[in-house]
């Protein structure tokens, strides 16, 4: 019998989340599934919306190489372009989009001698300062790869820093900047990630980018976001189990440092989950869980294979009860706020789980 710690993926989910986004945007819109889908699995994911979808995107070629192999046909784009002009040849045979965010990249690709036509989405740096063309130089930079005869279609982008800020005046700032320095350019754009989709419609253009809003997660956690979000529903169900139960007296510490010392009797639950499996060690007491359906909370410090749970209030959860980390009951929001961290860290960091797929189309 393996150890009883499942991550449920709901395919119905991401596909409703995928629909959400391509409604509230409007236009095309590139699922984003870099990372293994953001922890989900890649394959499964884009195969759920394969025949919906207008497209995927990714991190870097070896993702793209795996969907392909997985039968995905649809477009998908290389977030982050090559990063050798070695690839080009695959990226040409695999028929893959690109990103284009260095001076390097365009002298590289102008150079290759590329026997079939490459759709390049140019990248500006319009204010998050990591990658991307200079306002200054971009027109310029737009036209040398339009007037290449392999260069098939030109996407003008750039991504936001602060897209998930309801008021914020530096996301403003980057929307001007873009649209300064391609005014009078006739080729589609895309800007909007996923904050950008739920709160700024002044970002909407023709293709969206939404990537973790498909995984149920909101961006706008702990701030005045879209009230859309609130019909995100979580893709992944992170499940436990308890594994042993014990009675701790007044005063006595719990697990490793004594992190926890007892208000009262308290009734202890063991459960199958801890650091190594993705679940943050900087969880503090008083994160939320769920056993059998009841809200309860962590108690104590996360080791590296468990982590402890207060059943005092819940006297029917014994060996083997289902325990929730995050999913229906438990936003993934709420655990990574916590911690002090990210629902996009945690969700990609799921790890020795058994992956349970559901909701398959087809």
């Amino acid at each position: 019998m393996s150890r009883p710690l499942v991550a449920r993926i709901r395919l119905d989910a991401f596909r409703h989340n995928y629909r959400l986004a391509k409604a509230a945007h409007g236009g095309r819109a590139l699922a984003v599934v870099k990372a293994n889908a953001y922890g989900h699995g890649a394959v499964e994911c884009a195969r759920a919306i394969a025949d919906e979808a207008d497209g995927f995107a990714v991190a870097m070629i070896e993702e793209a190489l795996s969907l392909r192999a997985a039968g995905i046909t649809a477009p998908i784009l290389l977030l982050e372009g090559f990063f050798e002009a070695s690839e080009l040849l695959d990226i040409q045979v695999y028929d893959l989009w690109i990103v284009v965010h260095q001076r390097w990249q365009v002298d590289d690709l102008l150079a290759a001698h590329l026997t079939r036509p490459i759709t390049v989405w140019l990248k500006m740096d319009s204010g998050m300062h990591r990658v991307g063309i200079a306002p200054d130089q971009y027109r310029a930079t737009y036209e040398r790869l339009k007037a290449h005869p392999a260069i098939a279609q030109i996407v003008l982008m750039s991504h936001f820093a602060r897209a998930d800020e309801p008021e914020s005046r530096h996301m403003l700032q980057q929307v001007e900047t873009f649209h300064a320095a391609t005014m009078g350019i006739d080729a589609p754009v895309s800007l909007s990630n996923s904050a950008a989709i739920l709160g700024w419609s002044g970002a909407h253009a023709d293709w969206a980018r939404p990537g973790i809003m498909l995984y149920g997660a909101d961006p706008f956690v702990g701030k005045a976001g879209a009230s859309i979000a609130e019909r995100l529903r979580p893709v992944m169900q992170l499940e436990g189990a308890v594994i042993s139960v014990r009675v701790i007296s007044y005063g006595e510490p719990l697990g490793y440092g004594g992190a926890f010392v007892a208000e009262r009797p308290t009734r202890v639950g063991v459960v199958s989950c801890g650091y190594a499996d993705g679940y943050p060690r900087t969880a503090p007491t008083g994160t939320p869980v769920a056993v059998d359906g009841q809200l309860t909370r962590l108690i104590g410090r996360v080791s590296m294979d468990m982590l402890t749970v207060d059943l005092t209030h819940i006297p029917q959860a014994d060996v083997g009860s289902r325990v929730e980390l995050w999913g229906d009951q438990v936003p993934v929001n709420e655990v990574a706020s916590r911690a002090g961290t990210i629902a996009y860290e945690l969700l990609c960091h799921v790890k020795r789980a058994r992956f349970e797929y559901s909701g398959q189309s087809h």
